[in-house]
């Protein structure tokens, strides 16, 4: 998948962030009160909150708060109602943002994204600006050592429109196969760490390696607010704006 922006890198990178500043719980909280009221609350037929509880455990988040999670997304327990909504943005040199928030206060989200952005050189943007720049995807991130040949075979008979290798194993697939191809990657006992949907950038932009420090900047402070979950971006995250972040 040429140019594609390296979710892997920005995902890992603020997973990293998330568990420094205390948020990582608040956010996977989310996450599975969501799956839980979408998909139901029983772990063995629910595999997007199969997954969401195994990453749960690997951080150390208490199970007291993932069966609260899950009754809160089941109605087992009463909680403020979790609204999800995708919030369009410019940040710098024309780079498109699509920001995923889940909040019990619409109203207090859209003000923080609207003041953040504006602080931090950005704009918000007028509903269907930016989100033709982008196609929803499946994705899965393995991270145990693979057979590189056989995993490939998989997953492509699968469905999967793509497979690259490297510290991470990442597969994209077209929603329609998305299910499928989780489903041939069970049978065939992969372990996937991560298995979601989200918003792949149709083009990415290739900028300058100190303006792209600029666009990671603003994107970092619009993933501190409590409401966001997810920002995409159509900035290609290459290495040498991978160093450079590093340098920064």
């Amino acid at each position: 998948m040429s140019g594609h922006s390296k979710w892997s890198t920005i995902k890992h990178k603020k997973a990293a962030a998330d568990a420094k500043r205390g948020k990582v719980f608040t956010r996977i909280a989310k996450e599975i009160t969501i799956s839980a009221r979408s998909g139901g609350g029983d772990v063995e037929s629910n595999n997007a909150l199969r997954l969401l509880v195994a990453k749960a455990k690997a951080a150390n988040m208490p199970k007291d708060n993932i069966d609260k999670a899950i009754k809160r997304g089941t109605g087992e327990l009463e909680g403020g109602e979790l609204i999800e909504a995708v919030y369009e943005a410019y940040a710098q040199h024309g780079i498109g943002l699509l920001i995923e928030v889940v909040t019990d206060n619409r109203n207090r989200a859209i003000a923080d994204l609207r003041h953040c952005t504006s602080k931090y050189g950005g704009t918000m943007a007028d509903s269907g600006s930016v989100a033709w720049q982008f196609t929803r995807k499946g994705y899965i991130a393995i991270e145990e050592e693979v057979d590189e040949d056989d995993l490939f075979l998989i997953a492509a008979e699968a469905g999967a429109d793509d497979v690259e290798f490297g510290e991470i194993t990442e597969i994209y697939a077209e929603i329609e196969n998305f299910q499928a191809v989780q489903l041939a990657l069970e049978e065939a006992g992969i372990t996937m760490n991560e298995a979601n949907l989200i918003f792949e950038p149709n083009n990415a932009m290739e900028i300058e390696p100190s303006q792209a420090v600029q666009v990671m900047g603003l994107i970092e402070k619009i993933e501190d607010l409590d409401d966001v979950q997810n920002v995409y971006s159509t900035l290609d995250v290459n290495d040498e704006v991978i160093a450079a972040m590093g340098e920064a």
